[in-house]
């Protein structure tokens, strides 16, 4: 049996790469985190230094600050590098507080809702 050595790890698909590189990580349950990749282990557990959830509703966003923050693995989606000198967001967005974009994100929620609902009454008018 013979064991990878140092010069190794970087043909495998491992995280090493983006250690000490800022990263979008989007989480099954649809959060966007971006972070600072500091560790990870074999089953893509990741600590995120200067953690933030970033929160997009229409044109509006929010950084919302969550410090360090443990990723369990299988909750990661996808990982990407992000440029610290690039801007990430087209520059129609609209920065926003954190309680407008909650107050944003309730607005839509409830509109989702209210669609559903709408479905449901009518589903009695389809002829199917």
């Amino acid at each position: 049996m013979s064991w990878a050595g140092p010069e190794d790890i970087y043909l495998s698909t491992s995280l090493a790469s983006y250690l000490d590189k800022k990263l979008l990580v989007l989480l099954r349950d649809g959060r966007k985190l971006l972070g600072i990749l500091r560790s990870f282990d074999q089953f893509a557990n990741a600590v995120i230094e200067g953690a933030c959830e970033r929160v997009i509703v229409g044109d509006l966003y929010c950084d919302i600050p969550l410090g360090l923050y443990v990723i369990r693995g299988e909750n990661v989606v996808l990982i990407g590098e992000l440029e610290l000198e690039k801007e990430e967001l087209p520059p129609h967005m609209t920065r926003v507080s954190e309680a407008e974009i909650k107050r944003a994100q309730k607005v839509e929620r409830d509109a989702t809702d209210l669609k559903g609902t709408m479905r449901k009454r009518m589903e009695f008018l389809d002829m199917d």
